[in-house]
């Protein structure tokens, strides 16, 4: 079967017109309004982007902003057409790109739902069948006859979002409008989503939200600079976008080592070590790790050191600051280096790759005074032997859970 979305070669180029004069009165604007030096730069949002989407797939699209994930969705909306390239479409398009996009602001929302499914293409029987549902989900009941101009953006976004996803069309497309709504709208859209994607139904899906990407989605493109390599598996987009090539480390990073006055305090070097105070990034379920931060107090404050613990994909697992030893870091105000290590204990993680980001804060008032967001990177291999007591004899990789741990338990004989 063919893909349901072609996309071959796309481009999108846009013209940014540079004025080389400075700010003018508004004499000297009219005289010189006929000899205005002008300069135009092309600047391409996108650059020969290509890859095919499967019927029933439902792929993430992420990127950095200003990498042109907007700039695909339009064109692929038919919104605003290519520079160069070819799309072949072979179904329907709905999209949800603006809070209000496609809705006429004098007509009601019963209006709305009527025109726009008839520019989807759909049958007025087919709307009518939808549109209880519609109105039920966007819980616009009461204002169905108001003209949309008189609706919050909240309720504008939740009759948009409604109509694309029930009305029949093969191919939902949703940028990171979502992100306006509030928490129960945003789950809510989500569960309706992944109904689509079992339904068969492709989706499309731009958000930075990773952990909302990874749920639903089986399949990422990875925008950078208006370039993409193609589609790959949601994990490994994600993967990339946030770390790039800093997943190569080997367990111990040494950062600059010039004293920087403007920084209060600095982080010079960060080592992952097992029980036997090797350095390593290969280490079993089972065993403690120590993460060892090396820093300098220039300032003279307290300063207060910690980690962030991270999965592959992204996900924030933990955050552990040392004021168990020292509450406001009052012991650590010395102009001088420091070596802060913490232990995380074994059998309490399940295997996996993890990302630890070490900082210094100082807690009044709060602030962070430096930190290292691509850390080291270590794997936590689960060698499934009697070592592994947390996981006991169970073959499974429990893939859902970040935490398999070793848990004080007890039983009774009754």
């Amino acid at each position: 079967m063919k893909p349901i979305l072609e996309i071959n070669n796309i481009s999108k180029k846009f013209r940014i017109n540079h004025e080389q004069q400075p700010y003018l009165s508004l004499r000297d604007s009219i005289s010189n309004i006929f000899k205005s030096a002008k300069t135009t730069e092309d600047f391409w949002a996108l650059k020969d982007v290509s890859f095919n989407v499967e019927q029933g797939d439902t792929v993430g699209i992420i990127g950095k902003n200003g990498a042109g994930k907007s700039t695909l969705l339009k064109i692929l909306s038919k919104i605003t057409p290519p520079t160069s390239g070819k799309i072949v479409c072979r179904g329907r398009i709905a999209s949800l790109l603006e809070v209000g996009t496609g809705f006429h602001p004098e007509l009601s929302g019963r209006e709305n739902i009527f025109m726009n499914g008839s520019i989807l293409g759909m049958r007025r029987n087919e709307i009518l069948k939808n549109f209880d549902a519609i109105v039920d989900f966007a819980s616009v009941e009461k204002f169905i006859d108001t003209p949309i101009k008189h609706y919050s953006s909240g309720m504008q976004l939740r009759l948009a979002f409604a109509v694309a996803a029930f009305l029949e069309n093969e191919i939902l497309i949703i940028d990171e409008v979502l992100a306006v709504g509030d928490a129960e709208f945003q789950k809510k859209c989500m569960g309706k989503m992944g109904d689509i994607s079992q339904s068969g139904r492709t989706i499309l899906f731009v958000s930075h939200n990773m952990s909302s990407l990874q749920s639903l989605c089986s399949k990422g493109i990875l925008l950078q600079k208006g370039i993409s390599e193609g589609v790959t598996t949601m994990s490994t987009s994600v993967r990339e976008y946030l770390y790039g090539n800093s997943s190569l480390s080997n367990g111990h990073e040494i950062y600059d080592q010039q004293i920087n006055s403007k920084k209060k305090a600095q982080i010079l070097e960060t080592k992952i070590l097992n029980a036997q105070g090797e350095i390593t990034n290969h280490i079993n379920t089972y065993e403690d790790i120590y993460v060892e931060i090396t820093w300098i107090n220039n300032s003279g404050e307290a300063v207060n050191a910690s980690i962030e613990l991270h999965n592959y994909n992204g996900k924030a697992i933990m955050w552990a600051a040392d004021t168990t030893i020292d509450w406001f870091g009052k012991n650590k105000t010395q102009k001088q280096k420091f070596v802060s290590t913490v232990k995380i204990p074994g059998n309490w993680l399940k295997g996996d790759e993890y990302f630890v980001r070490p900082g210094l804060y100082c807690s009044a008032p709060s602030a962070l005074l430096d930190i290292k967001a691509h850390g080291l990177h270590f794997s936590l291999v689960d060698p499934c032997d009697e070592k592994c007591i947390a996981r006991g004899n169970f073959k499974e990789t429990f893939e859902p859970f970040t935490h398999v741990t070793a848990l004080d338990w007890t039983f009774l004989i009754k």
